[in-house]
C-alpha cells in the first residue's frame, strides 16, 4: 500500500522511453506556480499530462490512465489537458532510418541489444492492449506534432490528437513530422487540414510548446509520461490502473479545498528522460 499524504507523488513503476535503463527515484517536485486552477469552469476536476508522442511509456501510460477513469466512480468528472515534453529536441528527422540502429548507436550499444529493449516495450504494450511496429517506425522530430497538438486543444480535441499521434507512430509507422501526414492525422479527428498547414507553414503554437516544457522543468519533472491531479497529486511513469485509481480517489475528495506544491514519493517506474534516456 502507498502511504499518501498531503502534496505527495505517487510513483512505484515508472516506465521510460528509448534508454530503457532503470529509473531512480524522483526528487522533490518544486514550485507549481503557473499552472491553471486544478478546479475548472464547469467544475471539473483536471488531470495535466505532460508527454512525448515519441514515448512508448506515454502511449501505455495514457491506456492505464484512461482503464483507471473507466474504474473511477467520477470518471465523467475529469478534465485531462494534455502539455509538450521533448525527449530530445535536437532529433533530425531521418525516414530512411530504423530505429533499432539509431538507438544501438546513440547508446553505443548492439543492434541485437537494441531490439531486445524494443521487444520489451513491445511486449509491455501488448499488455495495454497495444500493437506496437518499431519495425514501421520512422525516426522524427516531435516539435511539431506538439504544435498540431496545442492546435488541437483550441478545438477540444487534444485527447483525441494525442491518440492519432501516438497510433499514427508507434502502431501504423507514420512520420509525425512530415506536415501532410500531421494534416491527414488531423483531419481525422475533424480539424481542417489547411488550418494545419497553415499554422505548421509559420511558428505558430511554438511558443505554447516552449512555455509547457519550461513549466515542466520549473516544477521538477525530468521524464515522461507525468501526470498531475488537482494540482498536486504526481504521477511518474506509465503506473498500473489501480495507482491512477487511488490517486483518483484521494484527489477527488480533497481538489475543492486544498493547493500547494507537489512532492515525490519514493518508487520506480518506466518514463523518459531529455536526452533520450528511457528508464
Amino acid at each position: 500500500m502507498y502511504k499518501i499524504t498531503s502534496l505527495k507523488i505517487i510513483a512505484s513503476i515508472l516506465l521510460a522511453c528509448i534508454a530503457y535503463v532503470p529509473v531512480h527515484a524522483q526528487k522533490r517536485l518544486k514550485n507549481t506556480e503557473g499552472l491553471r486552477q486544478a478546479q475548472t469552469n464547469n467544475g471539473n476536476m483536471r488531470v495535466d499530462i505532460w508527454s512525448d508522442v515519441m514515448c512508448p511509456f506515454c502511449y501505455i501510460g495514457k491506456r492505464h490512465f484512461e482503464q483507471a477513469l473507466q474504474q473511477f466512480a467520477h470518471g465523467d468528472s475529469i478534465e485531462v489537458v494534455w502539455h509538450s515534453f521533448q525527449l530530445d529536441p535536437d532529433t533530425k528527422t531521418q525516414p530512411g532510418k530504423d530505429v533499432y540502429s539509431y538507438l544501438a548507436e546513440r547508446k553505443g550499444q548492439s543492434l541485437a541489444w537494441s531490439k531486445q529493449a524494443h521487444q520489451h516495450v513491445t511486449d509491455m504494450a501488448a499488455r495495454a492492449g497495444l500493437q506496437y511496429h518499431f519495425d514501421k517506425a520512422v525516426v522524427a522530430n516531435s516539435f511539431d506534432a506538439h504544435r498540431v497538438v496545442q492546435l488541437a486543444k483550441t478545438y477540444g480535441k487534444g485527447d483525441a490528437m494525442e491518440e492519432q499521434l501516438f497510433k499514427g507512430y508507434f502502431t501504423e509507422g507514420k512520420n509525425i513530422a512530415d506536415h501532410n501526414v500531421l494534416a491527414d492525422m488531423a483531419a481525422v479527428v475533424g480539424i481542417e487540414k489547411q488550418a494545419v498547414l497553415d499554422v505548421l507553414n509559420s511558428d505558430a503554437y511554438s511558443g505554447e510548446v516552449h512555455a509547457d516544457i519550461e513549466t515542466a522543468a520549473r516544477i521538477g519533472i525530468n521524464g515522461v509520461p507525468f501526470f498531475v491531479i488537482n494540482n498536486k497529486y504526481g504521477i511518474s511513469g506509465a503506473q498500473p490502473s489501480a495507482t491512477f485509481v487511488q490517486a483518483l480517489n484521494q484527489a477527488w475528495d480533497e481538489y475543492a479545498k486544498e493547493k500547494g506544491s507537489l512532492t515525490m514519493m519514493d518508487g520506480e517506474a518506466a518514463s523518459c528522460e531529455p536526452g533520450g534516456e528511457c528508464k
